[in-house]
């Protein structure tokens, strides 16, 4: 009895032990592994709209600059679907160890509201990383349509059926024009595209108007193949300084843009999170990249993961409301 005392008291003595090193192990191994982090493997930046889209072109731009100062290997993959949602979920399902980012719009904090079940919590799933780049969005019209300003729009859909591109539903190009709809008791049919296909949709006269953000309509405005009505912003853009905001026409309610993010999977290290958003905020500060982005209609503001998670925080009810009175849905 005494021998099958000291026996089982040495058995769980060596079983302890076995369990602290491994604890210990499973430890250090973590920690090594954020210190080496991005080393590992490539990265990859989630895109959650098309090739051609602004949030594309802000991922490519973002990553050839780390690729380029960091030697960071960042590759960028689109996953479309359900306006964003299939990579939301991609993302959020992910090994929360930093490799792994979605790049999306400020529909990631629309969807949750325009969707029965958008399939996540833009708060609860996600960790901020920071803010990309931001602009207002454009209203144009085909250039086959006599009007030059917002009323004039709306005097002329009275007396014909007119259609609208946007970059997709629950986006802030959509929300944008149903607020304006209700508002002036207009009657545009809506007409989801792929962000980077909306404007084209109305160049080529399948819509005869467009909502869309700024990036992909700059070309079409500056050499005249798309007639530019009005930016949602507050004040005028230095990208195209001769279109008036929708204020200055006479609807002050409007200040409506649309923004760009770096999200990783909750649960992602701090020390990750933090090591992203430095470098991601200094590539896009360098001039190179900033003239890009400026080229696009876009502007910067680097802000911290917590600046960024209180600023998402704060769209996702603003948006709410927005599709709320909008009586605006994706189902």
């Amino acid at each position: 009895m005494l021998f099958e005392k000291n026996t089982s008291g040495k058995f769980a003595s060596i079983i302890k032990k076995i369990g602290l090193s491994f604890l210990f192990a499973l430890i250090t191994t973590n920690v090594f592994a954020q210190a080496d982090f991005p080393k590992q493997k490539p990265i990859t930046f989630l895109v959650a709209t098309g090739p051609g889209s602004s949030t594309d072109s802000i991922a490519r731009i973002v990553a050839a600059k780390l690729t380029e100062t960091l030697g960071w290997n960042v590759v960028v993959e689109n996953k479309l679907g359900a306006s964003g949602n299939i990579a939301c979920v991609y993302v959020k399902r992910s090994n929360p160890d930093g490799y792994t980012i979605l790049v999306h719009s400020v529909s990631f904090a629309i969807n949750p509201s325009i969707y029965k079940n958008a399939g996540y919590d833009a708060i609860a799933d996600f960790e901020a990383i920071t803010l990309g780049a931001s602009s207002p969005n454009v209203i144009g019209v085909n250039t086959s349509i006599p009007v030059n300003n917002l009323k004039e729009l709306v005097e002329y859909g009275k007396k014909e059926k007119l259609s609208y591109s946007s970059s997709g539903i629950g986006t802030t190009t959509h929300l944008t024009i149903e607020r304006f709809k209700n508002m002036t008791r207009s009657d545009f049919v809506h007409a989801p595209y792929q962000p980077a296909q909306a404007v084209g949709a109305t160049v080529a006269g399948h819509t005869q108007i467009s909502s869309t953000s700024m990036p992909p309509t700059i070309p079409f405005i500056r050499t005249g193949k798309l007639k530019g009505l009005a930016v949602t912003s507050a004040q005028r853009s230095s990208a195209l300084p001769d279109v008036p905001t929708m204020a200055e026409q006479g609807f002050p309610e409007f200040d409506d843009t649309t923004w760009f993010g770096f999200f990783a999977a909750a649960k992602t290290p701090t020390e990750i999170i933090n090591k992203l958003n430095a470098e991601i905020n200094r590539a896009i500060e360098t001039k190179d990249v900033k003239e890009k982005l400026t080229g696009l209609g876009l502007d910067t503001k680097s802000l911290s993961p917590t600046e960024f998670k209180q600023y998402v925080k704060a769209e996702v009810p603003k948006w709410a409301k927005a599709v709320k009175e909008s009586g605006a849905t994706a189902d």
